[in-house]
């Protein structure tokens, strides 16, 4: 009897998270996701929002093991409740930046006009860019069972070689921020870089290649917080 009580308890929480957390843009994209998460969606959603035009071509498997796949049933609800708040959190500190609830994970999408930038050919962290940072900071460190990738990118001026060093830096940059400076565990962060190769927008546009120009995050839960929900969910 018991174990039944505790079963209906957890489905009309499910109810309850599927239903609450609809007020922000991150979170009204997380609901549609969420449909995505109930059977069991593999990682390909998070891809793209990172991967822009490019998803798929070469695959990384870096990344693929850092995204994992995406949990179902209750668990997979209880979950999503836990990164809709954090997506939230992040809309409400950093107003500015492009934040997207995709399957199991958040991309948070910084670009020149969105908190974190560049200045041209540098990878320096500058001190507006380490404000914005700095806010994130706070949130992932209220969500420790989080693990971060961050991606970084260019626009297509310049040589190839020289652009994928270029993301290569930018994104190490913002990776050794959180750390260094931080004081983030390491462990949680995992750094990539495509150069030119993975666009969201058009370089022919000084406007496209503004956005090109972007270093993304995403945001995925860890082990713990999948064994977790499991166990929460009584699986």
């Amino acid at each position: 009897m018991k174990k039944t009580l505790k079963q209906v308890g957890v489905l009309f929480l499910a109810f309850t998270l599927i239903t609450s957390f609809a007020s922000c843009e991150a979170t009204k994209n997380a609901n549609n996701k969420q449909k995505g998460a109930v059977i069991g969606a593999g990682s390909g959603a998070i891809l793209g929002a990172i991967l822009g035009n490019n998803v798929g071509k070469g695959g990384n498997g870096a990344i693929g093991a850092v995204i994992g796949g995406v949990v179902g049933g209750t668990a997979g609800v209880l979950i999503g409740d836990k990164m809709d708040r954090q997506a939230q959190q992040i809309e409400n500190e950093i107003p500015g930046a492009q934040v997207e609830r995709v399957d199991d994970g958040i991309v948070v999408t910084f670009d020149e006009n969105s908190g974190v930038y560049f200045d041209t050919a540098k990878y320096n962290v500058n001190a507006k860019s380490q404000e914005t940072l700095d806010k994130l900071a706070r949130v992932l460190r209220e969500y420790p069972d989080t693990n971060v990738l961050v991606v970084g990118h260019t626009d297509s001026v310049g040589a190839d070689a020289m652009n994928m060093t270029l993301s290569k830096n930018r994104a190490m940059s913002v990776t050794n921020y959180f750390v260094q400076t931080k004081g983030l565990s390491a462990g949680r962060f995992t750094t990539n870089w495509y150069g030119e190769e993975a666009p969201i927008a058009d370089n022919s546009t000084a406007e496209g290649r503004a956005k090109n120009r972007r270093v993304n995050l995403a945001i995925v839960p860890n082990e713990k917080m999948k064994s977790d929900a499991q166990k929460e969910a009584g699986n």
